[in-house]
C-alpha cells in the first residue's frame, strides 16, 4: 500500500484535540476496565446492524472516491468477510473471555495457575484507502471483542467513505468508546505518536518504518500489516488454465490495489507462452471490455495512475515487453498488462505494484523459483499451484511468508479462523479471529496460592536438609 507520511503538524489546536479524545477514552476505561461479554456481544450486535442498514450506502461512496469500485467487489470484498469477522467474534468470545487452567510445578504444589485475558486500555488503528471498509472494521472487531476502547484514523484518499464511516461508527458508540480521526497526512503521524496501549497500522513498508518509530516513543506495542511482492508460483504439472484464472482474480480484484494481490509470477521456461495466453484468457473472460464496465474497479487516484504509468515506462525502457489484455478506459480505469522480460533494474520489480501489472518470470527448476524468492524481502503472501502434495509440502518447508493459499489467491485472509500477519518487511503481530482477540488482550499469568504455604521449606536459612533433598529431586 503506498503512502506518505510527513511531519507533526504545526497546529497545535488540532494536536491538542487528539490528546483530548485520548484522554477521554483513558478515562472512560478506568472507569470500566473490564466490560462484560454482554456489553461486548451488545458492541458488536450494534456494529453489524448499522453495517447492513448502511450497505448500499457504504457500496456508492467508496465507488465515487475511486472513481468506479465494482459493487460485487464491494460486497465480496469487505462487507462479506467484515461481516463474517463480527459473526465469528460474537459466537466465540464467551470461550475466548474465560481464564485458561494451567498447570502448576511439583515443586511448587498446592497452588493453581491460570491466565486471565485483560483488555489492554486503548488501541489505535491506522486504515488504508484500498479497503476503506474491511481494513477499519475487521480490528476494531476484534479490539472490541476484547473490552478495549478504539481510535481510527481514517483515510484522507477516500473522503466520503471515512466521513460516512464516521458518521456510521458515531451514531453507534459514544466517542469514549469508539472515536474516528480525519485529516490528512500529518495527522496521521500526529495519531502515531499518540501513548495507545497498542497501534495497528496497514500500509506500505516504507510508511510502517515511520509508524514504528513514532510508536516507540511511547513503548507502544505495534502490529503492522505491510504487504510486499506477494509471489504466485504455477509448477510444472498444474493446468495452466486452473492457475491463470485464479491468478487473474487475485490480481485483477480491485484492480490490483490489494496488498496480498500476486505481485508476479514464477512460471517453468518451457510454460511462459502457455501461462501468458491463459492469463489472456481468464482476464478477457472476466472483463471482455474495461472502459464502462462496471465490474472493473478504477485506480483510486490521479497520483497512483501516474505511480502505475511511471511503473510501465521505467520497464519499457529497460527492454521489457508489455502486454497489454485490453484497450485503456476512462474514469482512471487501467488495463490488466503482462510484462515479460524483466529485470531486478526495473522499479516494477523492485516496489509493490499496487496495480493491475502483472511481471512474469520464467524458473528452469522448483528449487530455482523458491530460490528467487527465499533472496527477496520476505512477503505478506505467497502462492503456489500445483496438486503434487510432495512438491506442496517442499514450498511450504522452504519457504516464508505471512500466510500461503495453496492453488488459490487472496481466500486465506478471509479465513477468521486463522491467524493474518505478515513476516519481515511484510510486517509483525496477527490479528482476525481469536488471533486478533489475543492481540488486543494482555495474557495476564496469575499464581495463586491460599493458606498453606508450602513455599516456607525453602526460605532462608540455607543449607536444611529439607532443601537437599528438593535439589536432589528437581535440579540435580
Amino acid at each position: 500500500m503506498v503512502a506518505e507520511i510527513a511531519v507533526l503538524p504545526q497546529n497545535a489546536q488540532q494536536l491538542a484535540g487528539l490528546q483530548q479524545r485520548f484522554q477521554a477514552q483513558r478515562l472512560a476505561f478506568r472507569a470500566n476496565p473490564m466490560p462484560t461479554a454482554e456489553q461486548r456481544i451488545a458492541w458488536l450486535d450494534a456494529l453489524r446492524g448499522r453495517l447492513r442498514q448502511e450497505q448500499e450506502a457504504l457500496i456508492q461512496s467508496i465507488s465515487q472516491d475511486f472513481g468506479n469500485r465494482s459493487a460485487d467487489e464491494t460486497l465480496l470484498a469487505e462487507m462479506l468477510p467484515t461481516l463474517q469477522a463480527i459473526r465469528y467474534a460474537r459466537r466465540h468470545l464467551r470461550g475466548w473471555m474465560k481464564p485458561s487452567r494451567r498447570r502448576v510445578g511439583l515443586p511448587f504444589m498446592p497452588a493453581s495457575a491460570r491466565v486471565v485475558y485483560q483488555p489492554l486500555g486503548v488501541v489505535g488503528i491506522i486504515v488504508p484507502w484500498n479497503y476503506p471498509l474491511f481494513l477499519a472494521i475487521a480490528p476494531l472487531v476484534g479490539a472490541l471483542a476484547a473490552g478495549n476502547r478504539v481510535m481510527l484514523k481514517l483515510s484522507e484518499s477516500t473522503p466520503l467513505t471515512s466521513q460516512r464511516l464516521r458518521d456510521l461508527l458515531a451514531s453507534i458508540f459514544p466517542e469514549d468508546l469508539v472515536s474516528v480521526v480525519l485529516g490528512e497526512v500529518e495527522v496521521g503521524m500526529a495519531f502515531a505518536r499518540l501513548p495507545f496501549d497498542h497501534l495497528l497500522f496497514t500500509g506500505a513498508t516504507s510508511i510502517g518504518r515511520q509508524v514504528m518509530q513514532a510508536a516507540a516513543q511511547n513503548l507502544t506495542p505495534v502490529t503492522l500489516e505491510l504487504g510486499g511482492k506477494s509471489p504466485a508460483i504455477v509448477s510444472a504439472e498444474v493446468p495452466l488454465a486452473h492457475a491463470a484464472e485464479r491468478i487473474a482474480f487475485g490480481k485483477c480484484l480491485n484492480a490490483g490495489q490489494t496488498c496480498v494481490a500476486p505481485d508476479y509470477v514464477l512460471v517453468p521456461r518451457q510454460r511462459l507462452e502457455g501461462f501468458v495466453d491463459a492469463y489472456r484468457h481468464a482476464v478477457q473472460r472476466f472483463y471482455p471490455r474495461i472502459d464502462g464496465n462496471p465490474d472493473y474497479t478504477s485506480i483510486i487516484n490521479e497520483r497512483q495512475l501516474r505511480r502505475l504509468d511511471a511503473h510501465l515506462e521505467d520497464a519499457r525502457s529497460k527492454g521489457a515487453m508489455i502486454i497489454p489484455l485490453a484497450a485503456d478506459g476512462q474514469d482512471r480505469r487501467m488495463p490488466p498488462s503482462v510484462l515479460l522480460n524483466v529485470n531486478d533494474s526495473m522499479s516494477v520489480m523492485q516496489d509493490e505494484i499496487f496495480g493491475p501489472l502483472l511481471p512474469v518470470v520464467p524458473y528452469d527448476q522448483l528449487d530455482d523459483a523458491l530460490a528467487y524468492v527465499a533472496e527477496r524481502p520476505r512477503p505478506l503472501a505467497l502462492y503456489y499451484f500445483g496438486y503434487d502434495r510432495r512438491e506442496q509440502r517442499h514450498v511450504l518447508q522452504h519457504s516464508h511468508s505471512g500466510g500461503v493459499c495453496l492453488n488459490d489467491t487472496l481466500l486465506h485472509v478471509a479465513q477468521e479462523d486463522m491467524p493474518f500477519g505478515g513476516i519481515g518487511a511484510s510486517g509483525m503481530g496477527h490479528y482476525h479471529g481469536h488471533e486478533g482477540f489475543l492481540t488486543f488482550s494482555k495474557a495476564k499469568g496469575v499464581f495463586a496460592k491460599q493458606r498453606f504455604n508450602a513455599a516456607r521449606l525453602i526460605y532462608p536459612p540455607y543449607g536444611k536438609a529439607v532443601q537437599k533433598l528438593i535439589y536432589r529431586l528437581f535440579v540435580r
